[in-house]
């Protein structure tokens, strides 16, 4: 059921959860971008709960507020959401939460993602960049319905990025290769095997990204994989 909540009410709500100290929690784990309102991730998905409201999401992205953007990708309707509108949303991301948010709760569920992964993957702002690998980790942990094969091709990515020494999209490429080896047996050979290259890497970054994957399908799996 599609509850009703008007744009100044939810405003209004958030607004009267604001709390000035997790805004300092938040930036010590490096959150920022906006007008920053503290408001907890499990009080903005109880207000979405029963909303599905695609201008209502657009004009709470262009509100100005952390929470809003937050917001926005909880109840925005996917079937909706057009190539132009996450290209312009990318653009917009300033935080590592707005990007894996808005990539998990909204992105994988539109049409057309799967063409701008490798887009995103090419460009160079880092949250971009970090775009496209978290929307892999997304789609490997939440979509069944798309293929492996789809999610295998995407390895090939995750090897050519693997040199980017930039925090936010180095854990992300980790994230994205850890998961496809977590999705199914029938790629854990293909991820272990792309994690063992990586950690022959003398680039450091890549190193980490494959020895930190192994690390944990060895704990996962066993240490005969």
């Amino acid at each position: 059921m599609n509850q009703t909540k008007t744009y100044d009410e939810l405003i209004a709500e958030l607004q009267a959860l604001a709390n000035p100290m997790n805004v300092e929690g938040q930036k010590r784990f490096a959150i920022y971008g906006g007008i920053q309102l503290g408001v907890s991730l499990y009080d903005l998905r109880r207000m979405a709960k029963g909303i599905r409201d695609h201008e209502l999401a657009q004009r709470l992205w262009d509100s100005g507020l952390h929470e809003g953007r937050l917001l926005a990708s909880l109840v925005d309707d996917p079937h909706l959401v057009t190539i132009a509108q996450m290209n312009a949303w990318v653009d917009d991301f300033e935080s590592w939460d707005i990007c894996d948010q808005a990539t998990d709760n909204l992105f994988i569920h539109a049409d057309g993602i799967l063409d701008l992964i490798p887009q995103w993957a090419m460009r160079e702002e880092e949250f971009v960049r970090r775009a496209a690998f978290a929307t892999i980790a997304a789609i490997a942990w939440n979509r069944k319905d798309i293929s492996d094969e789809i999610v295998a091709g995407f390895i090939p990515l995750i090897e050519a990025k693997a040199d980017d020494p930039r925090n936010f999209v180095k854990k992300a490429v980790n994230w994205a290769l850890r998961n496809i080896g977590k999705r199914r047996p029938a790629l854990r050979q293909q991820a272990v095997e792309c994690a063992r290259r990586l950690s022959d890497s003398t680039i450091p970054s890549a190193r980490w990204i494959g020895r930190d994957a192994l690390k944990e399908f060895e704990t996962k799996f066993g240490p005969d994989l």
